[in-house]
């Protein structure tokens, strides 16, 4: 898991490296009327490229890893989890093409 959600750097398949920062959590039911936290990213490359990711983790894979795990919660904990994903996603290219990416079970229990 990530130290610093708030701002890191991943190097994609293709040898250009992201820097990533950290914009906003929020519940999804209210923008989306789904059952999720929405984590947004900017990411950015030296050479000007941008691009936006969301994150979805939904909340019921949320309560069951926070059950697992022994632990509340929270938003720092959210966001950690989301940048774990996001940072997976750059590295392997997987899911690139998309700016909402709801996490799986296996790949939330990875992050």
């Amino acid at each position: 898991m990530l130290d610093n959600f708030r701002q890191f750097e991943a190097a994609d398949p293709f040898g250009r490296t992201w820097t990533v920062t950290y914009l906003w959590i929020q519940n999804a039911i209210s923008i989306r009327h789904a059952d999720a936290v929405d984590v947004k990213f900017e990411l950015a490359t030296a050479d000007g490229e941008r691009s936006d990711k969301t994150i979805a983790l939904p909340h019921p894979l949320l309560l069951e890893l926070s059950r697992a795990e022994g632990r509340p919660v929270t938003d720092p904990w959210c966001a950690r989890l989301a940048a774990g994903h996001l940072k997976h996603m750059i590295e392997s290219g997987e899911d690139m093409d998309k700016t909402l990416v709801t996490v799986s079970e296996k790949s939330l229990a990875r992050s």
